[in-house]
């Protein structure tokens, strides 16, 4: 039994009417009567609270399945009341080190009524983690107790990579495949012919085919569509520079939802798509395949993996590449720079894999730096954090720099924003066949 406020304020009034009559009467007498009136109070709140176990509502949490990380999830819990009213105190047990929308779950439910109470989690790691038992408050009939019990769901959840960000781009890559790719197609964005189609005002005239249009008296433009199998190679770093935290992730954990927002976007587009994780060695190698059921796998074999404080290897894990991939690909390699002199080793990786392959690195920026950097301030301490700032943004730029004279592509962004950045890059270079 936990008391509840009504139960409080009866055995507090019973205190007033035993000090009033302790003035009229003797202490003694006003003594036996609150002991009197406050074991009856008592008694009926034990009673009270043991009531409810004839009508408690039933809860159940809806299965978790997989979560995503750094977003938040919806955890719902299913409530049926089949008696009188109910009012009852929820408390999910819930991973502590994970941030909550709200501790506890409040609701006043009317009599045979069903209601669905949900709360939002925000997971920081990835990895299995435990949710215990629910742990249910409910007020008696009388509002003089609470009866407190647990329900038994305890189950392990898998925390997986931003699958809420992958459905939505799901979605977004279907929609223009059905309409803006069309659109694409009209104006000839690609290599590979599609169909004849007559001209219409605005089409581009250099895409006239003048056979046709002899033959049949009015004019005819080639339709071309974006080039198909096509190979995307995209390694990913999981170094020292990766396990830094950035806006509440890992740095690795933003360059994986960036690693499998491109390779969906590369599976949707008809693309081979590959993936390779290393450090000092290549540690996980998925060979480039097509079709949707690739992405299963990259989530599979990509989930469980953790960054080390360990220097990467890039050049060893280019020539890996080479040694793997012969025909000509995209290779997007994703990791952090510092300065000049740590991306030395990263340049001469990059530069070995120009001509033959079209090169793509991408750096995930720590946007408080930003933030630092462009934040005026009069403090000597605030000033100096500026002043490093501003360096650091500048040798980057001197290394991309570089990257770029040496025919790499680049792409600096916010890690947090990298995803959908390089998607957005991605397509654009299809668009263009540039590969």
């Amino acid at each position: 039994m936990i008391p509840a406020i009504r139960l409080y304020l009866l055995l507090l009034f019973g205190l007033i009417i035993g000090g009033l009559s302790a003035m009229i009467f003797n202490a003694q007498s006003s003594v036996v009567f609150i002991l009197i009136f406050d074991s009856i109070i008592l008694g009926l709140g034990i009673w009270d609270s043991q009531q409810v176990k004839k009508y408690q509502v039933q809860i159940t949490r809806n299965p978790l399945y997989r979560l995503s990380i750094g977003r938040d999830n919806l955890v719902e819990l299913f409530v049926q009341n089949q008696d009188r009213n109910a009012q009852i105190i929820i408390k999910d047990s819930y991973p502590l080190y994970f941030l909550v929308s709200t501790n506890t779950l409040k609701s006043i439910l009317s009599p045979n009524s069903n209601q669905t109470l949900s709360y939002t989690i925000y997971p920081n790691h990835r990895g299995e983690y435990n949710w215990g038992n629910i742990q249910v408050r409910q007020l008696g009939k009388w509002k003089l107790a609470w009866y407190d019990w647990k329900i038994p769901a305890q189950e392990t959840v898998a925390i997986y990579p931003d699958l809420i960000g992958l459905r939505s781009l799901s979605i977004r890559l279907t929609l223009e495949a059905t309409g803006s790719m069309r659109q694409a197609r009209r104006f000839g964005i690609g290599t590979e012919f599609s169909e004849l189609q007559e001209y219409n005002k605005g089409d581009d005239m250099r895409l006239i085919d003048w056979k046709a249009t002899a033959r049949r008296n009015r004019p005819f433009i080639r339709i071309l569509e974006p080039d198909k199998e096509q190979t995307l190679i995209i390694l990913l770093d999981r170094g020292r520079l990766m396990t830094s935290q950035v806006q509440g992730l890992k740095r690795f954990d933003w360059g994986l939802n960036a690693t499998l927002s491109l390779a969906l976007a590369g599976l949707h587009r008809g693309d081979k798509v590959g993936i390779g994780v290393f450090d000092k060695q290549v540690m996980t190698w998925i060979p480039p395949q097509r079709g949707q059921h690739q992405l299963s796998v990259f989530l599979d074999r990509l989930t469980p993996i953790q960054p080390v404080l360990l220097e990467p290897d890039y050049v060893g894990a280019v020539s890996q590449l080479v040694q793997q991939q012969t025909r000509r690909a995209l290779v997007v390699l994703i990791t952090d720079i510092i300065d000049i002199t740590a991306s030395a080793e990263l340049l001469s990786a990059m530069t070995k894999l120009t001509p033959r392959y079209l090169p793509f690195c991408i750096a995930l920026r720590d946007p408080q730096v930003d933030t630092i950097a462009h934040t005026s301030t009069l403090k000597v301490d605030e000033a100096y954090q500026r002043a490093v700032a501003l360096d650091l943004l500048s040798q980057r730029q001197v290394a991309f720099a570089k990257l770029k004279q040496r025919g790499v592509l680049v792409l600096d962004a916010p890690a947090n924003q990298i995803s959908e950045q390089l998607v957005n890059r991605y397509l654009q270079l299809k668009a263009k066949s540039l590969l």
